[in-house]
């Protein structure tokens, strides 16, 4: 069974990092997002929500007024930049309470908790199982107004080009309106390598490196400055010194 989820917060970047991270559980099913309390009220009074991602601070009526301005609230995740408002939040009996900017895997803690009060036991090994097998094998991208799955071994390359981001795969080249650093914590970790500031790179396909450049693909993507020591520590493990070498 779904977890039908409403998102409630007034920056528009917030909403998007739980959307991205809510496609990697698949009991969550982000039915609507709103960017101001009383919105979320009237969505409320029509529309059946087990889960609300819930935002302190925003103008008007401020995410805890709502929740106690409801007579049966559904399941609450409060969110927020501020510390502070985590007492208020336990006294409302929420079910977790999130600082941000959020962490992956502090998101997924917050979903197992979340599961647990939906289900009324612990996750089953195979569905954590199943789970990180999708955050490891899966990407989801934020393409125009939906979200398209990409399988992460299918991937050349990924490129950062101004507020954009190019996922670039055998068949298809995917832009999305997200930042490079989110896509980074979304991949599984020691498959994918930061390369450079604007780029990322699956290291199964690196085919050649060179000073300033690997090549994946016959295409030559450039190493930052910042990033070499990391590229030697991966890919020339037994180098004690290579000065400008990756």
């Amino acid at each position: 069974m779904k977890i039908r989820t409403l998102i409630v917060d007034d920056e528009p970047h917030a909403i998007q990092i739980i959307e991205l991270y809510a496609a990697n559980v698949p009991e969550i099913e982000i039915t609507g997002s709103c960017a101001n309390a009383i919105k979320a009220y009237q969505v409320l009074q029509t529309t059946p929500i087990d889960l609300i991602f819930l935002d302190v601070k925003m103008p008007g009526l401020s995410g805890t007024d709502l929740l106690r301005s409801l007579k049966t609230p559904p399941m609450v995740v409060l969110t927020t930049a501020y510390p502070e408002h985590a007492m208020e939040g336990f006294e409302l009996d929420v079910v977790d309470y999130l600082l941000k900017p959020i962490p992956l895997p502090r998101f997924l803690r917050a979903v197992d908790k979340i599961l647990f009060n939906f289900k009324g036991t612990k996750p089953a090994p195979a569905a954590e199982s199943r789970r990180e097998g999708q955050k490891q094998h899966y990407l989801y991208l934020r393409v125009e107004r939906q979200y398209v799955k990409v399988n992460t071994r299918d991937i050349l390359w990924i490129e950062s080009v101004k507020d954009y981001l190019k996922v670039i795969t055998p068949g298809e080249v995917f832009i999305s309106k997200q930042k490079i650093s989110l896509a980074e914590k979304l991949l599984p970790s020691g498959l994918f390598l930061r390369i450079h500031r604007s780029f990322i790179v699956p290291l199964d396909k690196v085919e050649r490196m060179h000073p300033n450049h690997v090549v994946v693909q016959g295409h030559q993507l450039p190493v930052g400055r910042n990033y070499k020591q990391s590229c030697i520590r991966q890919f020339l493990p037994d180098t004690v010194a290579l000065d400008q070498s990756c």
